[in-house]
């Protein structure tokens, strides 16, 4: 594919200051039109090393705003990203709506530079590439401009500008050791390359190729490229709007017999005496599986839901009981506030992962997408529909990246519920814990019983299955999920 681009193509200076002016009035035309849209703007820069990449991104915001845009270099992940999963450091850095966020190389590090130096078995390319399109399409999806340019060079223009680099002293310092490396093995990175856009070229992340010889041919190639993919995008966004402002569609049936939380016994029950035993045991072997999760850098994320009063809170404070709280957080999620409605849904979930060796346990989760959102309509059909998929691909990831990943849901019934509801309404000091949304929420039991269902059956996989924990004794229920989460943690430690 590369070997057949002309890399010969010259643009003259005459045409180069003539089509320049037009094409820089016009990007900061689209800038604030997406600013008013709301419109996300991802702009990837990869290339071979001496191909421009800087002064092209430099060419590109000059006529910005930058108010309005950021620049992120990428190099190695440093201490604190190597913690995390592969895509952390990339979700922190995805633009709230109507932001442009520039990338001076990218993910891509993944399947390029680390692909050749740190040589991946068959299987973990195989994630990595996985995970790139499904971040590019969770964000395209998410409606999101996604713009990628590779800049190509020739092995002997790349050697020529090493040499001028080389030659002078005050510039010398920029041709690295690694840089050398990648001339030499020149062929092998341009099979890399080659296999990478193969593998991500997509209609919502296509991949432009520029022929870098010439500067000014791609700076010109660059700004058209910039202006199309702008174009587009502000065209999606507001036939989007309109369609949003017509009549709601009419929900899809759904056939999920049998029904999963029919099956649930909530007799299970406990003795005061069980459960003080059971409690107290599986607490400190919780607290000895803490030290061996840090000692052998293992993650863990504990996710919870479950219906109003179903005792989340008391679970996780049991769960919490003995541990050292340097190595655990709690996030309890809510309504998102400004900054995370700016951003895909996902966005302040991926923030919020541990560090290998820690654990985290979110009090409410990312599920919300798929419940609360769905049945109040704060998201529309195709989205809520669509993140099924998107939660589960971004489980897989996590997963694959190490951490244990354990899901539970705390069932009760209608008339447990309601007990709770009437106890917490006459003792003064949990007062606080009932308000007019609970009781609101009850009266829609009816439409959240479905999405529950279909929650439990659309995402409950062999690497993230659902625990249900029968919550209408509350004694059982926290010795269930301590026991499960021990559980989940000694077997990742045995394999």
């Amino acid at each position: 594919m590369l070997e057949t681009i002309d890399l010969s193509r010259r643009v003259s200076k005459a045409q180069y200051k003539r089509d320049k002016a037009p094409a820089e009035l016009k990007l900061g035309e689209l800038q604030r039109r997406c600013r008013e849209l709301g419109v996300p703007v991802i702009i990837v820069f990869e290339g071979w090393d001496a191909a421009g990449k800087g002064t092209l991104i430099n060419e590109l915001i000059l006529p910005l705003d930058p108010r309005g845009f950021t620049v992120h270099t990428i190099g190695a992940p440093t201490e604190e990203e190597a913690l995390r999963p592969f895509a952390w450091r990339f979700w922190k850095r995805t633009p709230a709506r109507g932001r442009i966020a520039i990338f001076d190389r990218s993910w891509y590090r993944r399947v390029l530079e680390d692909r050749i130096e740190i040589p991946l078995t068959k299987r973990p390319l195989e994630q990595a590439f996985e995970g790139i399109r499904g971040f590019e399409k969770q964000l395209a999806d998410g409606g999101s401009v996604i713009i990628k340019f590779f800049l190509h060079i020739s092995k002997k223009e790349q050697k020529k500008r090493f040499d001028k680099l080389r030659a002078d002293r005050a510039t010398a310092w920029r041709v690295t050791r690694e840089d050398l490396a990648q001339n030499k093995r020149y062929a092998q990175y341009l099979q890399a390359v080659e296999d990478m856009i193969g593998q991500t070229d997509s209609d919502m992340a296509a991949w432009t190729l520029v022929e870098a010889h010439d500067h000014r041919f791609a700076a010109l190639k660059v700004f058209a490229t910039v202006i199309r993919a702008l174009e587009e995008g502000i065209a999606r966004a507001q036939a989007g709007a309109a369609a949003r402002k017509g009549p709601p569609a009419e929900p899809l049936p759904v056939d999920l017999e049998p029904r999963i939380l029919e099956k649930v016994d909530l007799s299970l029950s406990l003795s005061q005496e069980e459960y003080r035993r059971k409690l107290k045991r599986y607490q400190e072997r919780l607290r000895e599986l803490e030290y061996e999760m840090y000692s052998r850098r293992l993650g863990v994320v504990v996710a919870y839901e479950g219906w109003d009063a179903a005792g989340k809170g008391g679970n996780i404070r049991r769960l919490v009981g003995r541990l050292d709280p340097r190595g655990y957080e709690v996030v309890p999620i809510s309504a998102p506030n400004d900054v995370e409605k700016a951003h895909h849904y996902l966005w302040r979930f991926w923030t919020q992962m541990p560090k290998a060796g820690h654990l985290t346990l979110f009090d409410r989760t990312w599920y919300g997408r798929v419940l609360v959102e769905r049945v109040e309509g704060f998201c529309t059909e195709p989205e809520w529909r669509r993140a099924y998929h998107e939660i589960n691909e971004m489980e897989q990831q996590l997963t694959n990246f190490g951490y244990v990943l354990v899901k539970f849901w705390l069932q009760i019934d209608p008339a447990e519920q309601l007990a709770r509801f009437k106890a917490r309404q006459k003792d003064q000091y949990k007062q606080w814990k009932i308000t007019e949304e609970d009781w609101r929420n009850r009266q829609k039991m009816s439409l959240y019983e479905p999405a529950v269902e279909e929650m439990l059956f659309r995402t409950s996989t062999p690497h993230a299955p659902w625990t249900i924990v029968e919550s209408n004794c509350k004694w059982y229920a926290r010795v269930k999920a301590l026991r499960t989460v021990c559980q989940a943690i000694e077997k990742r430690l045995k394999d």
